[in-house]
């Protein structure tokens, strides 16, 4: 899906053996690309495809941002690890606890909500298949985002970190100490 005229694509994406889980309430990490396995629009990651990308991007001293839904206004958290190994595209990053939109992404992750990686990119070389399927070859990757709807299925947000399951029942505690106070108004 074209979205821009920088030639921007989204991927979505699901981690099916290692999901992002959620760690000391703000650690999230899993796979944002899983090389080999069509996703619902036809399109195959090839291993190997972020390699000169992302080697390029580090070269310039840039970074990969984490956004909320794919919205270049809404940053929600930095990537602190992305590479490829033979499964993927592995990210692991945080959440900043100072962003309200990332405050919202860690209770909706928690919630089981919010469940799914995805990419933006640009394709640098792809070829199609016998079956049709679009081949990525390269990719130059500008964000992974948490997302709805992943398109790539296998990737699902998974775990909640201990503190983060205590701070939003500490919040439910709050709110529901709130709504009796009110009540009694």
């Amino acid at each position: 899906m074209n979205t821009d005229n920088y030639g921007l694509e989204l991927k979505f994406c699901a981690s099916e053996m290692r999901p992002v889980q959620i760690s000391d309430g703000t650690v999230i990490e899993g796979y944002a690309s899983l090389f080999g396995l069509p996703d619902q629009g036809g399109d195959v990651v090839c291993k190997g495809a972020y390699a000169k990308g992302l080697a390029r991007l580090a070269a310039r001293g840039g970074t990969v941002k984490m956004l909320w839904q794919h919205d270049p206004a809404q940053p929600i958290g930095i990537w602190d690890e992305i590479r490829e190994d033979a499964r993927g595209l592995y990210v692991k990053g945080r959440l900043l606890p100072g962003v309200a939109r990332a405050s919202e992404a860690a209770a909706l992750i928690a919630a089981g909500a919010i469940d799914g990686l995805s990419i933006g990119y640009r394709t640098v070389a792809a070829e199609k298949d016998a079956k049709g399927q679009r081949l990525l070859a390269e990719l130059e990757l500008w964000e992974v985002s948490l997302v709805t709807f992943p398109m790539l299925r296998e990737a699902r947000v998974a775990a909640k970190g201990e503190s983060l399951e205590r701070d939003l029942r500490d919040l439910a505690a709050a709110l529901h100490s709130a709504t009796a106070e009110l009540a009694g108004r």
